[in-house]
């Protein structure tokens, strides 16, 4: 799987995006076609710069000073008249749906009302489309991003002096881990964070890649002691097909029930977690507890939080990536002289297969036909080695083809 990583640790906005998608290989010439396709007056370039001492590509976006501010329905119309393909027109609508969102709701008012301020000029409408276009000719798969710093300080908009972060970029970061911001300065714009919520897959630390580029995109201005870059890293996810990456999400409790916990487990499996389990353990005061662990994709971590939350007493939840070495896995079934029980087989390569019973049918058939439990396992994995030893036996199927021909050709 090829993935595009971004790594800004000095925030992101739309001109860095522009920059570090063309240093990492993006053509630039079809990004400044793809503008210039919105016929407004306003031109993008790219040029080589240094920042804290590094060189980076720089997107340098001139346009002539307005006062117009654009609704919704005017920017959508604009991006529908571009010479863009269907996926880039869709992911650029997206980026504005999601800003005009945010700033819907930090006003208080319909989506379809609502003005755009500083996103609606020429400028960060040409940044948005252009950064849509970029990323879609950068070819990878997924998108991930690190934390975000949204800056501090204080900036001037058009309604007046603003803390950082800005109103509607704090709304669209909702959700996303924030980054310590120790410079005072605008660091992440809403336009920067528009366009990495709309595409990321997941926020966190580097993953595992082989890097094929790595894009460096030049901010604005110089900052003293620390570079103004935004970095783009592009590489294959070292993917192995016996390897993943789940989350663990773990609690402790003291004053519950056992009965509670139990049902707690229950709905956590029912809701998808991978595996669900809990540990005695000793707490503050020399009080006796349990914690509960929870396996779970990445996905499932909202869900799961919003279970443990509700159905227990817990006013907190840890969570760390943990990664899996699995077997590799087979359905199989075997015939036993209760019936037909499903099973797994798991292996590793170069190694025979181990076989296991599953539990739901083997526990059926105990009691349909009152017998114990372990007789019915023992049945099942009986009928599976005789049938190893059967294939091992039997001689390879021939077809004519295989035979010798007696005459040369």
């Amino acid at each position: 799987m090829r993935v595009g990583y971004f790594d800004c640790f000095s925030g992101v906005s739309g001109d860095m995006t522009l920059g570090a998608l063309v240093d990492a290989g993006v053509d630039g010439r079809a990004i400044v076609q793809a503008v210039k396709s919105l016929e407004l007056p306003g031109e993008l370039s790219f040029e080589t710069v240094r920042r804290g001492g590094f060189r980076a590509t720089y997107a340098r976006v001139e346009t002539p000073r307005e006062h117009a501010h654009r609704h919704w329905r005017q920017i959508e119309s604009i991006i529908d008249k571009a010479s863009l393909t269907a996926s880039q027109k869709e992911l650029a609508r997206s980026i504005f749906l999601k800003l005009g969102e945010a700033e819907a709701r930090v006003h208080g008012v319909d989506l379809a009302k609502i003005h755009f301020h500083e996103v609606g000029a020429v400028d960060s409408i040409i940044d948005i489309v252009g950064s849509a276009v970029g990323l879609d000719l950068l070819g990878v798969d997924r998108f991930e991003c690190s934390a975000v710093p949204p800056g501090r300080g204080w900036i001037k908009a058009e309604h007046g002096r603003m803390p950082l972060p800005a109103p509607a970029t704090a709304e669209i970061l909702k959700g996303v881990p924030l980054a310590d911001s120790p410079i005072e300065m605008e660091m992440t714009t809403p336009t920067g964070a528009a366009i990495v919520t709309t595409i990321a897959e997941r926020f966190g630390p580097l993953p595992p890649l082989t890097v094929e580029s790595i894009g460096l995109g030049a901010g604005t201005r110089e900052v003293a002691g620390q570079a103004n870059i935004l970095r783009l890293f592009v590489g294959v996810l070292a993917d192995s097909p016996n390897a993943d990456r789940v989350f663990m999400l773990e609690t402790n409790l003291d004053d519950l029930p056992g009965e509670v916990v139990g049902y707690t487990t229950i709905k956590l499996m029912e809701a998808g977690a991978l595996d669900v389990f809990t540990t005695p353990i000793q707490m503050k005061k020399n009080r006796p507890g349990v914690m509960v662990s929870v396996l779970c994709d990445e996905t499932k971590i909202p869900a799961m939080e919003e279970i443990l939350f509700r159905e227990t007493t817990t006013l907190g939840v840890r969570r760390f990536p943990v990664s899996r070495h699995k077997l590799n896995r087979k359905a199989v079934e075997v015939e036993t002289e209760f019936g037909v029980v499903r099973g797994k087989l798991g292996w590793l390569d170069n190694r025979p297969p181990t076989f296991s019973a599953e539990y739901d049918d083997c526990a059926r058939i105990a009691s349909e036909h009152g017998v114990p439990l372990r007789q019915v396992f023992d049945a099942a994995h009986a009928a599976y080695a005789r049938r190893t030893t059967e294939a091992a036996l039997s001689p390879p199927h021939t077809t004519p083809q295989d035979h010798e021909h007696p005459h040369a050709h």
